[in-house]
Order: C-alpha cells, then sequence, then structure tokens
C-alpha cells in the first residue's frame, strides 16, 4: 500500500470487522487451471474470523476453487465524490473519493461438516434477515437435512487481512475544512457521514485511528 495514512493497522483490526459486519457483498478472486484470473460477485459473511459464501456444488467457481484454493475477497464501499473545486478552482488534480475498502487473501475450503454449515447459513440469515420469520437453521432438523446437503457452503480461512479507510488523512486542516464545508453544503445521501468519518480518522485529532 503506497498511501499508508490510509492503512487500518493490526490494533485496529474491530474497525475491518465492523466493516465487515455492515456489508454483505463482495468480490471473490481465484485462478483457473491456465492460470487466467477471474472475478465473482456474491453475498458473504464474516463470522468467527472466517468468510463463508453459498452457493451450487458445481460450476466454474467451484471448480476453479478445486483446482487452486487460493483466493483474493475484496469488499469496498463508496462514500463520497469529492470534486477537484471543492479545493482547487483550476486543476484537476486534487478529484478523488473516499471509500472504505477491505482484502482478505487466503484459501477457500468447501465445509463438510453439516453443523459448521448450518452455523454459516443462520450467520447469514442474522445478517441479511436479522427480523427473523424463519425457523433456525439446525444440522439436525429433518426439514434442513437435505436443503444443507444440496447447497455448498465455502469457508475462505485468512492468510492475510487488510484494510483501506480514505477519509482526507493526508489533507492539511485548511483543506480539510474546506472539504468538510463543501460535503456539509452538499448535502447528499452518505455526505454527513463522511464528514463524520474523516473528523474520526483525522491524524491531527489525539486518540483517533489516524493518529
Amino acid at each position: 500500500m503506497r498511501r499508508t495514512e490510509f492503512e487500518i493497522k493490526d490494533d485496529e483490526r474491530e474497525e475491518i470487522e465492523r466493516f465487515l459486519a455492515e456489508m454483505s457483498f463482495g468480490f471473490l478472486g481465484t485462478a483457473g487451471t491456465d492460470g487466467a484470473p477471474s472475478m465473482t460477485p456474491l453475498n458473504f459473511v464474516y463470522d468467527g474470523g472466517k468468510l463463508y459464501f453459498h452457493g451450487s456444488r458445481i460450476g466454474e467457481k467451484m471448480a476453479r476453487l478445486q483446482a487452486d484454493p487460493r483466493v483474493t475477497f475484496m469488499v469496498a464501499k463508496e462514500y463520497a465524490i469529492i470534486p477537484s473545486y471543492f479545493t482547487d478552482p483550476l486543476m484537476a488534480c486534487p478529484a478523488t473519493a473516499y471509500f472504505k475498502s477491505v482484502r482478505i487473501d487466503g484459501r477457500a475450503a468447501v465445509v463438510q461438516d453439516p453443523g459448521e454449515k448450518a452455523a454459516a447459513l443462520e450467520a447469514f440469515m442474522r445478517k441479511l434477515q436479522p427480523e427473523g420469520g424463519y425457523k433456525t437453521i439446525d444440522a439436525s432438523d429433518p426439514d434442513y437435512v437435505p436443503r444443507l446437503k444440496g447447497v455448498a457452503v465455502v469457508r475462505i480461512d485468512p492468510d492475510r487481512v487488510t484494510g483501506k479507510f480514505k477519509f482526507g488523512q493526508n489533507l492539511k486542516e485548511p483543506v480539510r475544512e474546506a472539504v468538510t464545508d463543501r460535503l456539509t453544503a452538499r448535502g447528499l445521501p452518505l455526505d454527513a457521514e463522511t464528514v463524520a468519518l474523516m473528523e474520526r480518522y483525522c491524524p491531527h485529532a489525539k486518540g483517533t485511528l489516524g493518529g
């Protein structure tokens, strides 16, 4: 990572975990037998330090994982586009975007244990349907046994987890203030949250994550 001020450090791991708990969609990177890369968009849940996804037991994605279990998984959320004229009336160079992103490098394994399968799928339901309205997924429930057998659940065991949260940590205070003022005035749906995150990650504020 070229800009270390945007990197989330090991002692800030809870920041990454909170972000992964918030997000439900990411991109799985795999390699084929010929080395050609492939990206697959899919839903996920991060639970107990492991990332899980589910799908068909057969297909291109599963064939790639069987050929080479090494994977990369990416999750990102864009909060705000920062126009160049927020800080410079002439040059295009200051134009940028503020975002959070997490990258997980690891190895994928097809989950065989019915109990782990059920627990992963139950974690999915708690995340995507927190209001309930369904019977708890239990590996011993006769209604779920055939369904658990028919679906593939894949676990990614991380070797490396890195985060990049970019919210103007590299800016000097007058420039940062100009950006926050313009975001406040613009008032797009995520602008207020972006301002709050800029203040949170400000490297000049004692005790913040960027300090």
